[in-house]
């Protein structure tokens, strides 16, 4: 039943029935020897493993001491907060690690589908990952193809090979004289099928050659394996800042401490002072920072469709210089559409026709171009035709549905068409449909030789739009017995056909939105130059005149590669291994590399780029979970979304990490100065927790939810080498911090030399701090805008935050337990007066410094 199945359409059991395939003992003694057909599990690392890995990391380091601290000191509630942070990054880590894994899982699906072999000379259906070389394999229309094989017979037979190749055509295959070697896939007419990929038309039997990890999709797989994701720029330069800090922080704790014991004979105030000046300078905001930035910015990207799998690239894919993108399914659909026709010396133009339908003499040309075509097909442009057939042959007498098929030909190596013979139910004679290559079409209707240098012009013309054309003709054949081959009936030439595969609706806005924020497209495809260069156009890619060839990248040495991958941006006829040397020349030249891809050929340099982004519509599952960033709805424009999202967050970023080295600057010169100069102490431990009650939320929720600059997507990426804290913005940062610290020093010291007592000096200078600090929440929202323009911009957390904080401020002023709590003394009416006009002074001299940037352009924000 099998090989009568086989049959249908066309004669192949007698080319099956030739071989006698392996032995089942030799196949099981060979799937012991060389394993199974799949790719082998990558070595699973424990939980406990990557819990130490994690938790080893300086950012959970520093989580973990200041919590510590916290609780050393009493204050589980502050301990307990830094300790739920420090679970959140440590699970979220945990998952994404085991998430990982599952890139390789989803290869090892791919790579073993049911398959159809020959064993003891009987066909048998067996898992595809007991497939072993040199087996039989039978394949037909539909069929995942199990292994990398020879061809030995072959009918009419087409694979999908996009998967590997990114080509959107599925390519002809041709029948091997004799078994050699595997070759790369790629191109017409080779022997060999490819693991993985799918037979959409035809059939054919083959040798197997090359099973599991051998194979072209298994290299691929163990490439995978040996790519580490590297960590961001941002990730890299706040661990040296928090490294930084942290060990500034231990060491002037433990000076502090040894000094003030020393001086004062006071070992236990030692201690005490020492925890404060910890407690001041270790920057435990900065990771806290990070993970709500980041986490809230994946949650609010998911709502424009696009999924974060791994939450840093947020951040990186705001500083991307180039954008690698596969053209296939990427920038057009992956989906083959007629854009064209001609027939009786015209040209028709289908693309944005309406329902109403074409010119009658265009009829027959979609007439026999379905009945030249499979009923059911996987072939990409047989399902176009059928598509278009149907939407513009509706409701008239050329869609034949109740017509027989009686015979086949197939295409041949000399011969590149396909005739079906049909016969209706009240007609006594045959009709015969043909399609294929333009000059086999001009072949069987034996055309003279002006109307094929006519033909040959309408081709070019269809040609030089990107289009990929085939011929259709027709013929009347009286009674059987019906001839042996396509030649001995007389065709008539029909019209040509023009296919393309259509632009994304709104790439091209995109791309030029791309230009515009200092971003270069780099198009990576499969396909070959003419259609890459014809996309190019379309899209606005430029220069769509220079294309860079796979051959071609292997004639280069690395260096000249680099150099011209500088001003290139088209790469055609390219194979997995060289997407990914493109993507490591980028990465070379100093650029943050982004890329799109869909494919199982795209996962190596998904993984590669700075930020790998996945389609996840069209996208495999291999692709998916090798990126850092997934398309949901494959929209080339939620990707611009995405670059919108991630510079929005650096910019807040920027802001948060500015407020947190400012606001500990005085924090620091409060818990240290005093005891210089040997003054009584300003701030105690619970001084800094109440602080904390204010620069937490306010360096993780109020900017965090900043409203993006206007200009966020008219200006350059950021500099790579520009580091996150420049001079002038630490020059800011301090001279803000510097202005806080001055003003409530003078404040204090005021209070002491007026005899207004430790507890009022202390409840002065608090108060004036807090003033301060509010205020240098609302001037560092922006480092050009004014303060009274900024206040304007949506942003209610600041005002929550800000009540707050006046309203606890206010109760530990005047209910006497938390006063004594925190060693004031009342404040009356002036007093506040004096805060309030002291806190907003500290701060106003920022406003001036924006004025005099806005008036003479020399203050640049960080």
């Amino acid at each position: 039943m099998i090989f009568a199945n086989l049959s249908q359409g066309g004669p192949i059991s007698s080319e099956v029935e030739k071989f006698f395939g392996l032995s089942e003992d030799m196949a099981i003694q060979r799937l012991q020897e060389e394993g199974p057909n799949e790719l082998p599990a990558a070595k699973r690392r424990s939980s406990m493993v990557i819990l130490a890995h994690v938790a080893s990391e300086p950012m959970i380091l520093l989580l973990i001491v200041a919590a510590a601290i916290y609780f050393a000191w009493g204050d589980l509630k502050e301990a307990l907060l830094l300790c739920g942070w420090v679970f959140v990054v440590i699970g979220i880590t945990l998952y994404q690690e085991h998430k990982t894994e599952r890139a390789l899982e989803s290869l090892r699906d791919l790579t073993s589908p049911r398959a159809l072999v020959i064993r003891d000379g009987s066909p048998k259906r067996i898992p595809g990952r007991e497939v072993v070389r040199e087996d039989i394999i039978v394949l037909t229309e539909g069929d995942r193809v199990p292994a990398d094989a020879f061809l030995l017979s072959s009918l009419s037979l087409f694979a999908d090979e996009s998967l590997l190749t990114g080509e959107s055509n599925p390519v002809r295959k041709g029948k091997g004289d004799g078994i050699r070697p595997i070759q790369r896939p790629g191109g017409d007419d080779l022997p060999f099928v490819y693991s993985g990929t799918l037979v959409v038309q035809g059939r054919g039997t083959a040798k197997v050659l090359s099973t599991g990890p051998r194979t072209e999709i298994g290299k691929i797989g163990k490439s995978l394996q040996t790519l580490d994701t590297e960590n961001t720029l941002l990730q890299r330069e706040t661990r040296r800042w928090v490294w930084i800090l942290a060990i500034l922080g231990i060491s002037l704790c433990i000076i502090v401490a040894v000094v003030y014991g020393i001086t004062r004979h006071n070992w236990l105030g030692g201690l005490l002072v020492g925890v404060t000046l910890a407690m001041s300078i270790v920057p435990e905001e900065i990771p806290v920072v990070l993970t709500v930035f980041l986490a809230l910015g994946a949650w609010r990207i998911s709502k424009q469709n696009v999924l974060t799998r791994r939450v840093p690239a947020l951040e990186t894919l705001g500083s991307t210089t180039v954008l690698c993108v596969d053209k296939t399914g990427t920038l057009t659909l992956n989906k083959m559409s007629v854009a064209k026709l001609y027939a009786q010396g015209q040209f028709c133009d289908l693309l944005g026709r309406t329902q109403e339908g074409i010119p009658e003499e265009f009829h027959e040309v979609f007439e026999f171009s379905i009945l030249a075509s499979q009923a059911d097909p996987f072939d990409p442009m047989e399902k176009a035709i059928y598509l278009m057939g149907e939407r513009f042959l509706a409701h008239t007498e050329h869609l034949h549905e109740d017509w027989k098929l009686i015979k086949e030909y197939p295409l041949a190596h000399d011969l590149l068409a396909i005739s079906r013979v049909w016969k209706s139910p009240d007609e006594s004679e045959f009709i015969i449909a043909a399609k294929g290559s333009p000059e086999a079409i001009a072949d069987l209707c034996h055309l003279s030789e002006a109307d094929q240098l006519s033909l040959s012009e309408k081709v070019q013309s269809l040609a030089q739009n990107g289009l990929r054309v085939l011929g259709v003709a027709k013929a009347h054949f009286q009674r059987p017995p019906l001839p042996g081959q396509q030649h001995d009936f007389e065709f008539q030439f029909v019209g040509l056909l023009g296919f393309e595969d259509p632009v994304r609706q709104g790439v091209p806005e995109s791309i030029q939105e791309c230009h515009a924020a200092g971003i270069r497209v780099v198009m990576i495809t499969g396909d070959y130059p003419g259609t890459a260069m014809n996309i190019a156009r379309k899209v606005g890619l430029k220069p769509a005149d220079q294309v860079i060839t796979g051959p071609d990248l292997d004639a280069m040495s690395d260096e000249e590669l680099k150099r011209k991958i500088s001003f290139i941006n088209i790469f055609a006829r390219v194979v997995p291994e060289q997407k990914l040397r493109i993507v490591q020349a980028l990465k070379a030249n100093g650029e943050i590399v982004a890329m799109t891809g869909d494919g199982v050929n795209d996962a190596p340099a998904l993984k590669a780029a700075h930020i790998g982004i996945a389609m996840g519509g069209r996208g495999t599952d291999v692709a998916r979970e090798a990126a850092a960033l997934i398309l949901v709805d494959d929209d080339f424009s939620s990707l611009v979304s995405a670059i919108r999202m991630g510079r929005r967050i650096f910019d807040n970023i920027k802001k948060a990490m500015a407020y947190i080295l400012a606001i500990h600057v005085p924090i620091a010169g409060l818990s240290l100065i005093p005891v210089i100069l040997q003054w009584p102490l300003v701030l105690l431990p619970v001084h800094i927790v109440f602080l904390q009650l204010i620069i937490d939320p306010a360096c993780s929720i109020v900017f965090e939810e900043e409203p993006e600059d206007s200009d966020i997507m008219q200006r350059p990426p950021r500099n790579p080498k520009t580091p996150l804290f420049r001079k002038k913005t630490l020059s800011l940062s301090l001279l803000q911090g510097l202005g806080i610290l001055l003003i409530t020093l003078i404040i204090y010291r005021a209070a002491l030399l007026l005899d207004h007592g430790e507890g009022e000096a202390r409840a002065l200078t608090f108060t004036t701090f807090i003033i301060a600090n509010l205020g240098l929440i609302f001037t560092t929202r922006s480092s050009s805008q004014s303060l009274l323009r900024h206040l304007v911009s949506p942003n209610r957390t600041r005002w929550w935050i800000s009540g707050g904080a006046l309203v606890l401020l206010g109760l530990v002023l005047y209910l006497p337990m938390l006063r004594n709590l925190f060693h004031f003394s009342r404040l009356h009416g002036d007093d506040l007066l004096l805060c309030l006009g002291s806190g907003v002074f500290s701060v106003l001299w920022f406003e001036g410094l924006k004025i005099f940037r806005m008036d003479h352009n020399l203050i640049q924000g960080g």
